[in-house]
């Protein structure tokens, strides 16, 4: 387990040097807005030009859904949860907020599930 978390706040530090915040370390401060705009509208570039959907529009509107999804996700309450949606994600090439916030949700409505016959 010691293992695990090591690795998980290694992942994490390295994210942070790519311009990645984490939603739960964000304080608010003007400084970590633009950090985090800067985050989502470089991301959501290289994503969607790599797959011919690069025009004004498309990248506005997955801005806007990153955003959304980011400014949830700095209220969710199971912090090792989120880090683990994180890394594992994140070190698959699905850094972004909509995402990590897709499967959180998935995660952890799952942890509360019991199996039923």
């Amino acid at each position: 387990m010691k293992k695990i978390l090591i690795l998980i706040c290694i992942s994490i530090v390295l994210l942070n040097a790519n311009g990645f915040i984490h939603p739960l370390d964000f304080k608010g401060s003007k400084v970590e807005k633009e950090k985090v705009m800067n985050f989502i509208v470089k991301q959501v570039k290289e994503t969607y030009s790599k797959i011919g959907m690069g025009d004004p529009s498309t990248l506005r509107m997955m801005e806007k859904q990153e955003l959304s999804s980011f400014k949830q996700l700095t209220k969710v309450q199971n912090r090792q949860l989120l880090d683990s949606v994180i890394t594992q994600y994140c070190n698959i090439g699905m850094c972004n907020y909509n995402t990590i916030l897709m499967m959180y949700n998935e995660q952890n409505k799952a942890s509360k599930e019991k199996l039923n016959w």
